[in-house]
């Protein structure tokens, strides 16, 4: 009786040793370098923010002000409590373009200020009165 009980035991553990590996590394932990950028993480968020700040202000300082009267201004961003965050200047014959470009940081900063319940200081940005154009940058003037 020992010995059919000895030689199933043996048998079960002579499969168990000869049984495939698990290569499946997908639940692995991965290496940092191969790690995807936290896209949920508030940080990335103003990250992304501030890219496309740049490269709207970029874009506007690539043209040189000769003549105030080429150049208009817009509010840019929004603060939690409403209302923009500041004005650009920018040139009048890229107005097409770059008003999209504002409009569209606009949309992105009242979202986020939403998705991370952002507070500000609530005071109003009054709007400027004027452009000058000083050494070939548009400066907004404000009495």
């Amino acid at each position: 009786m020992k010995l059919p009980i000895l030689a199933v035991c043996t048998l079960l553990f002579v499969a168990s040793c000869s049984s495939t590996k698990n290569t499946d590394t997908n639940n692995l932990p991965k290496d940092i370098s191969e790690r995807p950028v936290d896209e949920n993480s508030q940080k990335y968020d103003q990250a992304q923010l501030d890219k496309l700040k740049a490269s709207i202000e970029s874009e506007i300082s690539k043209e040189k002000c000769t003549d105030a009267n080429e150049w208009t201004f817009a509010p840019m961003g929004a603060k939690a409590c409403g209302g923009p965050q500041f004005y650009i200047a920018y040139p009048k014959k890229t107005e097409a373009t770059i008003l999209s470009k504002i409009n569209d940081y606009t949309e992105k900063v009242k979202a986020f200020n939403q998705k991370y319940q952002i507070t500000s200081d609530c005071m109003m940005i009054i709007p400027p009165t004027s452009i000058q154009c000083i050494n070939g940058k548009a400066e907004l003037v404000s009495e």
